[in-house]
């Protein structure tokens, strides 16, 4: 097969992606297929006359993760798209595939635009379509929806810089305060007092204008894949400092316990629970969600992620590994799933 691997975008997480992207195309090379690793914001600003060299039979250069955010504004600077999210000729190239790979993470890649896009163009890529992508990018959204289908979330309170004041009056405490619809913990705090709520908020306001500021569950912090209708095992999460935040994430400084040491039957309800979850968000192919189990044994879904990361510190491929599916296995059977115009 031919396959555009979209990666980086104008996002915080666009390290991760490239380093997700870099790894998915040279698996997927190694499978036998030919394959473009394409950033989706800085495009390709000409196209050459053979376009099917383009799509490249030998590896491409591995991406690391820096301990830092991009700086986007140095990044549109540089690339010159101004307000244009897609780059040069991206549609043009991703017309081309039989298959569009979306290793994104985050803003447009993840919110459903990119997936309205390429279906408006009948372009078949991998992941949930544009509902279940905006239903579970939007975590106020998704807790919404939860709560309609009876499963439990932590309460929050979805804030913006206009009633920043009765927030920090009304907040859960303690609590954590994150950017409404962003990922890899960029801009989250942990908050354990009314009078660090007001530096919380300014920092998450930094990334977005809608703030959550929610009810900050003691206990365990686990991790469940689900791929192709059925929950892969879990994985439970301990950073060795701190909480998983972006440096944790990607800088090798969690243990990742996989299978989670939980009891079956905690296991079994934590699986029914992430799958009852997927179906109400309208999900497809494959997801992975976050969950806290406190101290009395309670499970409370934090947030979907539609496009689990997929560098090597990433916690979907771990739990594939454990159910004995390797790294290029896993890259196979996401392209082969049906995409949202094959049902």
């Amino acid at each position: 097969m031919h396959i555009v691997v979209l990666a980086g975008g104008y996002s915080p997480e666009r390290d991760v992606s490239l380093s997700s992207g870099s790894l998915i195309a040279n698996a997927l090379i190694e499978r036998g297929h030919r394959v473009l690793l394409l950033d989706v914001y800085e495009g390709l600003s000409e196209l050459p006359s053979d376009t099917d060299a383009l799509f490249r039979t030998t590896p491409y250069e591995r991406s690391p993760i820096p301990s830092t955010v991009p700086d986007l504004a140095a990044l549109k600077s540089r690339v010159g798209n101004g307000d244009a999210l897609i780059g040069r000729n991206v549609l043009a190239l991703c017309r081309m595939a039989d298959r569009v790979f979306l290793a994104l993470h985050g803003a447009m890649g993840e919110n459903g635009q990119l997936q309205a896009t390429l279906e408006s163009f009948g372009i078949p890529h991998t992941g949930s379509d544009y509902v279940g992508s905006l239903l579970a990018m939007d975590k106020d959204l998704t807790k919404r929806l939860l709560c309609d289908a009876g499963l439990p979330t932590p309460e929050w309170i979805c804030a913006t810089p206009k009633t920043k004041e009765e927030i920090l009056l009304r907040a859960p405490l303690p609590c954590v305060v994150k950017p409404c619809c962003g990922g890899s913990s960029v801009g989250v705090t942990m908050v354990e007092d009314r009078a660090s709520l007001s530096a919380a908020l300014d920092e998450a306001f930094r990334w977005e204008d809608r703030v959550l500021a929610e009810r900050r569950i003691t206990g365990r912090e686990l991790t469940v894949a689900i791929l192709d209708g059925e929950a892969l095992p879990a994985v439970e999460i301990r950073p060795k400092v701190g909480f998983y935040d972006y440096a944790n994430k990607y800088q090798g400084s969690t243990e990742e316990l996989c299978p989670a040491p939980i009891p079956k039957e905690t296991a079994d309800r934590l699986a029914k629970l992430c799958l009852d979850a997927f179906r109400v968000l309208r999900l497809r192919q494959y997801a992975r969600f976050d969950v806290m189990l406190d101290e009395d044994g309670e499970l409370y879904i934090l947030e979907a992620n539609t496009l689990p990361g997929m560098t090597p510190t990433s916690l979907l491929p771990l739990s594939a590994q454990a159910a004995g599916i390797s790294y290029g296995e896993l890259c196979e059977r996401l392209i082969a799933l049906p995409d949202a115009r094959e049902g």
